[in-house]
């Protein structure tokens, strides 16, 4: 484990003021196919306990451990989404969205409920999960949130792909994509992720797909759910949605969704800068193991409200609208 640091409590008035953990106020549920099984899958999110951080409950399962804790420990594929799994064999896939989501409005403490094998994909993006955590409500909770504090470089290599995690006084994410011969061919984005820059900058970039890739994976059985509803597809030089993108860059924004998401993996939000250079799941799993082997590369520690600039109302991720 870890060395834990000091806590950092910033003075502000007559007393500290203490980033706090954040959950639920009420049940929130939605429903819809998954992007590989084409199944139509319910989830419900529900308020979790202090200190408990977010759990994936299979209750379609009758026998054995159906509880599925989201940590990075527990990722079992990487090749088309992340999945994760109990030891036990069950399974809950395509939860980079969803936890991409939690991450962006700041959500620390969750049971999410689940009647299937898969994440609904909903519309591609984590746009939907943030408007259920609207419609839910936050509340704060007595207990001060944790974050993973990067002490030292840590970097992994796949072939010419890399993924790495650097100290840094914020959360910020440097993503760099390539893809010879399309229309998405090269495009990079770094973006600091505080003060609701997820939602406005992220939530809304959709996963995306080759036309040719798509209809090689259905004829073998897999992406049944994927739809032009679902998914950006590109064919050559075009885009097959009708109203094309959301951003000019939405492909580089949807990698670096799918990044955050694998990355609260880690149980906590990270203090570091991320960089990320044709990555994918496989990758930024990597990265976690990588840290996490290195008691010397990171630490726990709790962050003030006055912290370079994170807002007092949402922690790390703020989100001063979703109240």
């Amino acid at each position: 484990m870890g060395k834990q640091n000091d806590k950092k409590i910033a003075e502000r008035g007559d007393g500290p003021v203490v980033v706090r953990q954040r959950t639920l106020k009420r049940p929130v549920s939605c429903s819809g196919p998954g992007l590989h099984s084409g199944e139509t899958v319910s989830l419900t999110l529900l308020p979790g306990e202090p200190n408990s951080g977010i759990v994936f409950k299979r209750i379609d399962v009758e026998e054995g451990d159906c509880l599925i804790p989201a940590s990075w420990d527990r990722v079992v594929d990487t090749r088309l989404c992340t999945v994760l799994g109990n030891g036990d064999g069950i399974t809950v896939g395509t939860v980079e969205h969803l936890m991409a989501a939690l991450a962006g409005c700041g959500i620390d403490n969750i049971l999410i409920e689940i009647d299937g094998p898969e994440v609904p994909i909903m519309d591609g993006s984590s746009a939907p999960f943030v408007f259920l955590v609207e419609c839910a409500g936050v509340v704060e909770q007595k207990e001060a949130r944790r974050i993973i504090r990067i002490l030292k470089p840590i970097t992994v290599e796949d072939g010419d792909a890399t993924a790495s995690l650097k100290p840094a006084d914020h959360l910020s994410f440097d993503v760099e994509i390539e893809f010879n011969g399309t229309l998405v061919s090269h495009q990079s984005l770094n973006i600091g992720l505080v003060n609701g820059t997820f939602c406005k900058e992220l939530a809304q970039a959709r996963t995306f797909g080759f036309l040719h890739e798509v209809e090689a994976m259905q004829a073998a059985g897999l992406a049944k759910g994927g739809s032009l509803d679902n998914a950006i597809v590109v064919s050559g030089d075009k885009v097959l949605n009708e109203g094309g993108l959301r951003y000019d860059d939405e492909f580089v924004r949807h990698k670096m969704l799918d990044a955050v998401g694998d990355l609260y993996l880690a149980g906590v939000s990270i203090m570091g800068a991320f960089e990320g250079v044709r990555c994918g799941h496989k990758l930024n799993n990597a990265l976690l193991r990588e840290l996490f082997a290195d008691d010397e590369a990171w630490c726990y520690d709790t962050i003030s409200g006055d912290e370079v600039g994170f807002a007092v109302d949402g922690g790390i991720w703020a989100q001063p609208a979703v109240a």
